[in-house]
Formats: C-alpha cells, structure tokens, sequence
C-alpha cells in the first residue's frame, strides 16, 4: 500500500468524468488499498479515486463509528467501504443540511443540502453487488464522493462568490506551504 498525492483545486483532472470499472481484480484492490490509506493519512472519511489522479469509479469510505460512551476524542472502530461503479438509484424530496469539506478543497467548509437517503448499487471489494439504501451522514458522504466521479465538488453547490473564495483560499494555502 501506498500514500498518494491529493489533488486540489484548481487542478483540472478534477473536474474529469470518471470512466466504469471492467472488473474488480487485484491491480483495482490495490487501489482501493492505497486509496483507504491515503485518506486515513489526510485525514478524511472519503475519497474518489479521481482525487489521486485515477479517472475511474471507485470510492472508498470510512465513518469511524465510536462505540457509545466512548472519549470524543478517541479514534472510532475502522469499518473501511469499497464502492466500484456505484449507481444512485433512488432518492427522497427531502433534504438535509450538512456542513460539508473536502481533501481536495482543504479548509474550506459550506453547508450543502442533498437528498436526506439515497438507494444505491454497487460491487464492494470483492465483486459481488451491493444493493442497500442509505440516510444520514452516509447518505451526505456518497452522494459528495459519487459528485467527484462526474467532475463535480461539493463548492460546485455554493454560489459564484464562496465557490470562487474557496479556491483563492486554496490557492494562498498551497502558495504558504
């Protein structure tokens, strides 16, 4: 496994159209493998793989759920997701807010409102088709990765202006670093 470089704005790779997976093999659950690592590094709770630069559908994911009770500051239980080809196939009228960042917009942090559950498919690490639906955070989180898939951050939902900041912000961060 390996870390990889996070790509952020303005780098037009981002904004690429995401190609669908042929078939899981070993050289796709190496990047799958390297892709949880990378964003655990970051650290974050998802990644597209268009966020290091592979223009294909594969998102990995990790809500870290804390056992009840447990010190806020401890790390949660790792439950890494592989997500290949996901499809959204359904979501509900209603919405819900969420305060969203991104690995590849760092520091920047907007509310967007998204569908509050989605159902979706997909083949997990190993192949075999995923079909479940999804609400809260979950549902926040693969609908932002899956935007990533087709070119789309999240900052793509603010207006002009605090899309335009955010990148500016960006840019000045990279400039200092």
């Amino acid at each position: 496994m390996a870390i990889r470089e996070i790509l952020t704005v303005p780098n037009p790779v981002l904004k690429q159209v995401c190609k669908p997976v042929e078939k899981v093999d070993d050289d796709l659950r190496r990047l799958m493998d390297d892709m949880l690592e990378t964003m655990y590094d970051a650290p974050g709770i998802g990644l597209a793989a268009i966020q290091i630069g592979e223009p294909v559908r594969v998102i990995v994911m990790d809500l870290q759920e804390k056992p009840e009770g447990a010190d806020p500051e401890a790390e949660g239980i790792k439950t890494p997701r592989y997500f290949v080809n996901p499809e959204i196939t359904w979501s509900s009228e209603e919405l819900a807010p969420y305060e969203e960042g991104c690995l590849s917009v760092p520091e920047v942090y907007d509310e967007v409102q998204r569908p509050a559950r989605v159902r979706l498919k997909y083949l997990d690490y190993n192949g075999n088709l995923v079909e479940e639906e999804a609400d809260g955070l979950y549902a926040t989180c693969i609908q932002h990765e899956m935007d990533h898939l087709n070119g789309v951050l999240f900052i793509d939902h603010l207006s002009k202006l605090k899309r335009d900041r955010a990148v500016a912000k960006v840019k000045k961060l990279k400039k200092a670093a």
